[in-house]
C-alpha cells in the first residue's frame, strides 16, 4: 500500500497532462534534501514513461523560487511542458501558472498561500509527524508508480540531512545496511559541503546522484572533500564570534545576533550552535559577505517551540513601521530568515530593538 494514498491520484493526474515526448523541468533547492528530491525525480520520471526529456535545475545562490523575477526567464528558458517544484515552498505567486505550464508542487515548508490554478500541491506539512520532508515525498511519490528501490540511497541522502539519524523513515534501516551507514553520512556530508562553500558547485554531487548506483563515489570525491575543509576553516572562525543582545526595553526582543562576513554559507550552522546555549532565544546569524551585491543573509533558529520566529521577524518591521520584503521570514517556525538589503537590515535591527 502507498506511504501516503491521498497523493497517489493527484500525483498520477499531473503525469497524465505530460504529453509523449514532453520535456519536464524539476525545479529543486540546492540543499541535500532538495538535490535527492530532484534526482529522484530526475531519475524516476524517466523510468515511468522513458519518451519524457527530464532536466533538474537547483535553485541559484540567493534565489527565491516565486519572488526573484529572473526565476520565470530561467524556467521559461528551458521551454517545459510541465515543471515540478520541489523542497522550495510553496507561495500564493506561483511560478509558471500564468505561462500556461502545469506546475506540481512537492514540499514540507509552511505554505505561504495556495499557487494559482494550473498547479498542484502534495505537502508533508500538517502531517502527523514525523513529517516528511522532500526527498522522502518523492520517494513515496515514485515508488507508487515505478520500482526504484536501488534508489533508496538517495532518498536516504536527502532524510538523513533533514531528519537525522533517528528518522523514522521505513526504509531507512535496510537502506543503511544495503550502501552502508558510513558512506550515506559521509554523501550528506559532500552534498551540503557543495551548496557551503564559496564556489557554490550544485553540479558535481548532482551528477553522482543522478547517474550513480551507490552513495561511495559522492562520499569519496576529492574536490567536494576539499569545499569540506573550506567549509570547516570558516566556521573555525565564525564560531568564535560573540553573540549580540537588544539593551533592555519594551521593544527587546528574545533575540541573539551574531554577524559574520563569509562567501560560504554557514550562518544556518553558527545560528544552530548557539541555541542550545541560549534556549529562551531565537539566535540569528547575520552574513555579511555571502552574495556579492552587499545582500545580507539572515539564518534564525530557535531551540524553544516556544519562539517562531516568522511571527517575530515579521513583528519586527512592524515596529518600524515597515513590512518585510515579500521573500524574507519564511520557512520554519524554528528556522527562518532570507536576505535583506542594508537599509532593510538596518530596520530588522531597529524593530529587534538594537
Amino acid at each position: 500500500m502507498p506511504a501516503y494514498p491521498q497523493f497517489v491520484a493527484p500525483f498520477r493526474a499531473f503525469l497524465d497532462v505530460i504529453p509523449c515526448n514532453g520535456r519536464v523541468v524539476v525545479y529543486c533547492h540546492f540543499d541535500a534534501d532538495g538535490l535527492a528530491a530532484g534526482a529522484l525525480f530526475g531519475r524516476g520520471l524517466r523510468r515511468i514513461n522513458s519518451t519524457w526529456e527530464v532536466i533538474v535545475l537547483p535553485s541559484g545562490k540567493g534565489e527565491n523560487a516565486f519572488l526573484t523575477p529572473s526565476v520565470q526567464d530561467k524556467l521559461l528558458a528551458h521551454k517545459p511542458d510541465a515543471l515540478l517544484v520541489t523542497d522550495l515552498g510553496v507561495h500564493a505567486h506561483g511560478t509558471l501558472e500564468t505561462a500556461g505550464v502545469p506546475v506540481l508542487y512537492v514540499d514540507h515548508h509552511i505554505p505561504e498561500g495556495m499557487p494559482p490554478a494550473g498547479s498542484t500541491v502534495l505537502t508533508g506539512y500538517g502531517l502527523p509527524d514525523p513529517v516528511p520532508c522532500s526527498a522522502w515525498l518523492a520517494y513515496e511519490l515514485l515508488a507508487a508508480e515505478t520500482d526504484i528501490t536501488d534508489l533508496r540511497w538517495v532518498a536516504a541522502i536527502g532524510i538523513l540531512s533533514d531528519l537525522g539519524d533517528q528518522a523514522a523513515w521505513p526504509p531507512l534501516a535496510e537502506a543503511k545496511k544495503q550502501f552502508t551507514a558510513k558512506w550515506l553520512k559521509e554523501a550528506v556530508a559532500m552534498c551540503n559541503a557543495a551548496r557551503r562553500a564559496g564556489a557554490f558547485d550544485l553540479d558535481l554531487p548532482l551528477r553522482y546522484l543522478m547517474h550513480d548506483e551507490n552513495p561511495r563515489g559522492l562520499a569519496q570525491d576529492a574536490t567536494l572533500a576539499g569545499y569540506r575543509a573550506e567549509v570547516a576553516a570558516a566556521l573555525a572562525v565564525a564560531r568564535k564570534m560573540p553573540p549580540k543582545f537588544p539593551p533592555a526595553g519594551p521593544n527587546a526582543s528574545p533575540v541573539a545576533l551574531i554577524t559574520i562576513n563569509s562567501p560560504c554559507q554557514i550562518h544556518p550552522l553558527v545560528a544552530q550552535q548557539w541555541i542550545q546555549r541560549l534556549p529562551d532565544r531565537a539566535v540569528l546569524c547575520a552574513n555579511l559577505g555571502y552574495l556579492p551585491d552587499g545582500t545580507i543573509a539572515v539564518a534564525g533558529r530557535a531551540a524553544s517551540r516556544n519562539i517562531h520566529i516568522p511571527d517575530l521577524l515579521r513583528e519586527a518591521f512592524a515596529r518600524t513601521g515597515a513590512e518585510p520584503p515579500a521573500n524574507f521570514a519564511h520557512g520554519h517556525p524554528q528556522a527562518s530568515g532570507g536576505h535583506l538589503p542594508p537599509a532593510q537590515y538596518e530596520l530588522l535591527l531597529q524593530g529587534l530593538g538594537f
